[in-house]
């Protein structure tokens, strides 16, 4: 199933790309779910967001002025989003098919040191 994965995060990328939020919810399960962990250093959900729409405006809030890559973490696709080079987040993401169920969203800036580019 990691090809079924990386095809589903791949889409979810285009959509976010593509700044269509109706697209990044069709990539995403509609009881979805996603985590956020800022370590209370950046603006984030302390509680876990729940369903599809709430989560493509989520996604949506973090692109603006950000390039956003499709990286390898812990040997799956995952989608990393940066801005003049610095990681502002590293977005995981579990599937069941081709939907993303869960997504956990590491916002923390002392954790995303190692994905800046210089």
């Amino acid at each position: 199933m990691p090809r079924v994965h990386d095809d589903a995060v791949r889409r979810l990328a285009a959509a976010c790309r593509a700044g269509d939020g109706v697209a990044i919810e069709a990539v995403l399960d509609p009881d979805a779910v996603a985590v956020c962990d800022s370590g209370g250093h950046v603006p984030a959900p302390l509680r876990p967001v729940h369903g599809a729409a709430q989560i493509a405006r989520l996604i949506q809030a973090l692109l603006p002025g950000a390039d956003l890559t499709v990286e390898s973490v812990n040997g799956r696709a995952a989608l990393l989003v940066r801005r003049a080079g610095t990681a502002v987040a590293v977005i995981t993401v579990a599937c069941h098919e081709d939907r993303a169920t869960t997504l956990w969203a590491v916002l923390n800036p002392a954790k995303l040191r190692g994905w800046h580019r210089g």
